[in-house]
């Protein structure tokens, strides 16, 4: 299958390019970029070359991109407002596109202008564009693989999902009170000349940002209350640490189950076969960046605090692998009927 990456020159979109030029079953054939058109791959990523052969960046014009009848897949690595430019004609013409910026991640255009501060770009798509965390998708989405737009979702709310979705969806965990603290890497901020993100500004400094708002809280309540079938709302703060890459995140949660019951419906959820990319550990256990950076990997664990009746639940991820591109080529092998840890093992 010949794909095509446009805006490939970000955090995210290098590492499309890694992943999908080893791919098995993928061909990686066309990316676009309006900043790098005409040069070749190899010479802006010299770590890609000799995979990439003679393939060189073609510019990012909308039309252009659709009439190319070759390339049947399309990832989007593109600013959110951006990416829908896109997305919309290359449907149109009958592509397949899997975008991984927040265009398509909200079912409501009003709470997309609320939180990205703009009118939705195609709000007319959304209904038929399927947001789609691969391990989770089923449950809500379960006919997402017909659709021509699909949503990946952002790093931090796959952080949430993964230890919290499948427990507000079984009642072990009550859906009020939850507060959730997650610590990124600088990466996640993409590819930005800027003296806040330079080494200097950040090394040996942590902080909180984007409180009590973050743009990701839509996203994260949104798809919490798909599963917990009613409106779900949460404190979410994130925190920028002088690390490169990685994600984790600590939810604290009242519990409605023991602690036995949480680990039954997880161990339930997550098996070896069916998602294959994550780690339920021991109580205790608790999980480190260290150990999923450079991987699609995520690694979970919960304990149970009985002073407070509360669950500390605990996740890890790679923020620009499980958080971004890993997932969206996971999406592919889900959406082709491939081995879900083709190109990505």
């Amino acid at each position: 299958m010949k794909i095509g990456i446009i805006g490939a020159t970000g955090y995210s979109g290098e590492w499309l390019v890694r992943l999908l030029s080893q791919h098995p079953r993928a061909s990686l054939a066309l990316v676009a970029s309006r900043s790098q058109a005409g040069r070749q791959l190899r010479d802006v990523m010299p770590g890609a070359a000799p995979v990439v052969g003679d393939l060189a960046f073609v510019a990012s014009d909308p039309a252009a991109l659709a009439a190319q009848n070759e390339v049947g897949v399309f990832f989007l690595a593109l600013p959110h407002g951006v990416a829908a430019e896109f997305a919309v004609p290359l449907a149109d013409a009958g592509k397949t596109v899997i975008d991984l910026s927040a265009d398509f991640r909200l079912g409501s255009p009003a709470l997309y202008a609320e939180y990205y501060g703009a009118s939705h770009p195609a709000p007319e798509r959304l209904a038929s564009s399927p947001y789609v965390l691969p391990e989770l998708a089923e449950a809500v989405v379960p006919n997402w693989r017909s659709s021509r737009i699909i949503a990946c979702p952002g790093c931090y709310p796959t952080s949430v999902q993964l230890p919290l979705a499948p427990l507000l969806q079984a009642g072990v965990v009550q859906a009020a009170g939850i507060v959730i603290n997650s610590l990124s890497g600088v990466s996640g901020a993409g590819r930005k000349a800027t003296e806040f993100y330079s080494f200097a500004e950040r090394v040996s400094s942590v902080m909180a940002y984007g409180a009590p708002r973050h743009r990701h809280l839509a996203e994260i309540e949104e798809q919490l209350s798909a599963f917990a079938r009613r409106r779900i709302t949460v404190q979410f703060t994130p925190h920028l640490v002088p690390v490169h890459a990685g994600i984790a995140t600590t939810i604290v949660a009242q519990a409605e189950g023991t602690l036995e019951d949480l680990y039954r419906v997880w161990r339930e959820c997550f098996t070896p076969e069916k998602t294959p990319f994550i780690t339920v550990c021991e109580p205790g256990d608790f999980p480190e960046t260290k150990h999923v950076v450079g991987t699609n990997r995520c690694r979970i664990s919960a304990v149970h605090d009985p002073r407070t009746g509360n669950f500390v639940i605990t996740s890890v991820i790679d923020n620009l692998i499980k958080g971004a591109a890993g997932q969206a080529v996971q999406i592919l092998n889900r959406l082709q009927g491939w081995p879900e840890t083709e190109g990505l093992w």
